[in-house]
């Protein structure tokens, strides 16, 4: 908890300067705002008892010196508004560009568990509502907080007795304050969670729209959305029932506060303990002292709102990645493509049941080798520890001799390349889609990418060449386009070890024909790792590694494989019917 608070202020910190000029303002304004009733009882009890020459002159001087401090307060509130405002946006854009950073460090084994609308909901809707908490929350109660001992002091110092009956009322305020602020807390965090469940629902339901129109399944997805809808209804519901309790409870209090000082400060008038115009004052000032009563509700709003979005931001910041960079980790220094596993194990997180068990396979440098066997055998799995998406439970996984564990995370996904089943392109331009694979690469060498992988020809036959913008997600390509897309992109990157994961299973044969001549180009001369359902793609590969429940119960090329009439031999026999 304790650092938590620290990393909550920590945040000022870049931004102090600032904050002392707006804290300052604030002061200032609400030192000008106490002077105002001072002034107007010294009108009344003061001024208007001399002469009226004399007594209009010092009303004229009076009036100058409030038009002095009305520019003041006004310079004031305008730099406490729009500046204050601003710092608290730069310091809800540095954490939201922490936690997005944040994202970028977590691993596969975080993403398995989450959903992507409620991430997107912390990294917009919580950090909004805290940025307004940074803002407001200093200012407000540093504001509030002098008027009201302002306006204690002064009220105490025209009658005590009137002023300790108002302040019969506050202890009462402050419990009934304090029991619905833990009800609305409970209410605001549901209402952040439900939110963030409407997110993922939205998410999922138009990243699936072509399947949900294939099936025509819209009014699924609607009851979908309608259950999830009513659940944050019901939770604002809630929120507002608490919300209206506290409102109109404090009202209600604050209304019999007035009552009674107009009440006795009537009978103060008559028992000669009050003048008229010690009266008009204590009536001015009661309003400063009722204020900050009447904006705790807000306040507190805010607060709770705030400190919610800052938990559920610090719930993702304080989740260490899984898969870190060792202490001594290396920089990969010309690879060459070994690649071993050692007798590896891997079971994920909160699951009994190992996907892998004593897996030992050594595949040597430019090496092109098939993995083959049922679902669910951890074909993919087995691939994704070489780039360490994923932490193995025992066994050792190496590169060239040195342990994957001992080297830079960065260094080793660079010397790694994946082309996947489900290709996934970025919104923006063909020539910006290529170039993810080499940052800095040039046009000329994007260009020549294209052409390795087959790709220029139709590129170029699109309506804006290189810069056509492909749409989300690649929509305006077709399967094959795509993929020859994402060829490109590792023909750019240039790895020593490439990852097939069933590059072609989706695609017609037309198309498959065109990307299997593509991949075969990129495969020359690197260690390649072919992941495949069709069976007849990979009959020329050196090895066939066949990987099943029980580990890898066969090796071999296609003949001897075939030879053996083992597992390889009855799945290539049941996929073509012989």
């Amino acid at each position: 908890m304790n650092f938590r608070y620290k990393k909550f202020l920590s945040y000022y910190k870049p931004y102090l300067r600032l904050f002392c000029a707006v804290m300052a303002c604030a002061v200032i304004t609400s030192a000008i705002t106490l002077m105002y009733p001072l002034l107007t009882r010294y009108i009344t009890k003061n001024v208007l008892e001399q002469g009226i020459a004399n007594a209009l002159n010092q009303i004229y001087m009076t009036g100058a010196l409030m038009l002095v401090l009305v520019i003041v307060q006004t310079a004031c509130n305008f730099f406490v508004d729009y500046r204050g405002h601003a710092m608290g946006a730069m310091m809800e854009r540095d954490m939201r560009k922490e936690l997005f950073e944040h994202y970028q460090k977590l691993s596969f084994g975080f993403y398995d568990k989450q959903k992507t609308g409620k991430l997107m909901s912390r990294i917009t809707n919580d950090l909004l509502s805290l940025s307004e908490l940074y803002h407001h929350g200093p200012e407000d109660y540093v504001i509030y907080l002098i008027k009201f001992i302002g306006a204690f002091v002064i009220l105490f110092h025209i009658n005590a007795e009137l002023t300790l009956a108002v302040f019969v009322f506050l202890p009462v305020m402050a419990v009934y304050a304090l029991f619905f602020n833990k009800r609305l807390n409970i209410a605001l965090k549901r209402n952040k969670e439900r939110i963030g469940d409407i997110n993922a629902q939205v998410e999922d339901s138009l990243s699936g729209i072509r399947v949900v129109k294939s099936f025509a399944n819209e009014e699924i997805e609607k009851d979908k959305f309608a259950y999830e809808n009513n659940r944050f209804l019901d939770s604002r519901k809630n929120t507002y029932k608490n919300e209206a309790y506290f409102y109109n409870g404090m009202a209600a209090l604050i209304q019999l506060t007035t009552v009674t000082v107009i009440i006795f400060g009537g009978a103060s008038i008559l028992n000669a303990s009050l003048d008229l115009a010690d009266l008009i004052t204590f009536l001015l000032y009661i309003a400063h002292l009722i204020e900050p009563i009447q904006k705790l509700t807000h306040m507190t709003m805010q607060f709770q709102e705030g400190i919610t979005g800052f938990e559920r931001f610090m719930e993702i910041i304080e989740t260490e990645p899984d898969i870190q960079d060792a202490q001594n980790a290396i920089e990969l220094q010309n690879v060459q493509g070994n690649v071993e596993f050692k007798n590896v194990t891997f079971r994920y997180e909160n699951s009994r049941q190992h996907v892998l068990k004593g897996i030992s396979l050594s595949v040597m440098a430019g090496e092109y080798i098939a993995l083959v066997g049922p679902s669910g055998a951890g074909k993919t799995t087995l691939c994704s520890l070489i780039p360490r998406f994923y932490e193995i439970s025992d066994g050792e996984v190496l590169l060239d001799g040195v342990n994957v564990k001992d080297i830079r995370l960065s260094s080793l996904r660079r010397n790694v390349g994946i082309v996947q089943q489900d290709v996934y392109l970025f919104a923006g331009t063909v020539m910006e889609n290529i170039r993810y694979g080499n940052p800095d690469a040039s046009t000329e060498e994007i260009i020549e990418a294209a052409k390795h992988a087959n790709a220029h020809h139709f590129i170029m036959g699109l309506p804006e060449g290189y810069d056509t913008d492909i749409g989300q997600r690649g929509v305006k390509l077709s399967g094959g386009q795509k993929q020859r897309l994402s060829i490109a992109r590792v023909f750019l990157k240039n790895p020593p070890i490439l990852i097939f994961d069933e590059a072609t299973s989706a695609l017609d044969n037309e198309s498959e024909k065109v990307v299997q001549e593509s991949l075969e180009h990129l495969a020359k001369n690197r260690t390649t790792f072919v992941i495949a359902h069709r069976l007849s793609t990979i009959r020329n590969a050196k090895r066939i590694v066949v990987l099943t429940d029980h580990g890898i119960e066969e090796q071999g090329t296609h003949e001897e494989l075939m030879g053996n009439y083992g597992t390889y031999a009855r799945l290539y026999n049941m996929q073509f019917k012989i």
